[in-house]
């Protein structure tokens, strides 16, 4: 689903052998109102898949990545990860099959990843809750603008 000009547009990174449980967190992102890109759903066949990328994550108002095991060893989702920490967006980590422990024991995994707070997949409620209060007011004060 791509954002429209006065939408809230969170990027769903992840590995593609997750993507059933990242279609799960798009939905339930968008159950709180904001907008989501999720590759598969937004990108056509034949599309050129790294422009589309790239045109989605400078629209995304945030970027969530899903860490798994397979999910570190591909090279897009650190790209991704690299082009939301450039452009200074909140990047949420979910750990899925993963501790915390064990992604900062990791060998290259980059500081500005480590220093975060990361949750637990079974914890998205949290960060659920936080982002449905951010649209909430981005809504709220679009609407009292226009009235």
């Amino acid at each position: 689903m791509a954002a429209g000009p006065e939408e809230h547009l969170v990027f769903v990174s992840h590995s593609s052998v997750d993507t059933w449980v990242a279609r799960q967190i798009a939905d339930r992102i968008m159950e709180c109102g904001a907008a989501v890109f999720l590759d598969e759903s937004a990108i056509d066949v034949g599309a050129d898949f790294e422009e589309d990328i790239l045109t989605f994550l400078e629209k995304a108002g945030e970027l969530v990545v899903l860490l798994t095991p397979w999910a570190l060893d591909r090279p897009y989702v650190w790209a991704e990860l690299g082009a939301a920490w450039y452009r200074r967006i909140p990047i949420v980590g979910l750990l899925h099959g993963l501790s915390p422990g064990e992604l900062q024991a990791r060998q290259g995994v980059p500081i500005f990843l480590k220093k975060r707070d990361l949750l637990p997949l079974n914890e998205i409620d949290v960060y659920l809750g936080q982002l449905r209060a951010r649209v909430q007011r981005a809504t709220g004060t679009r609407e009292e603008a226009t009235q």
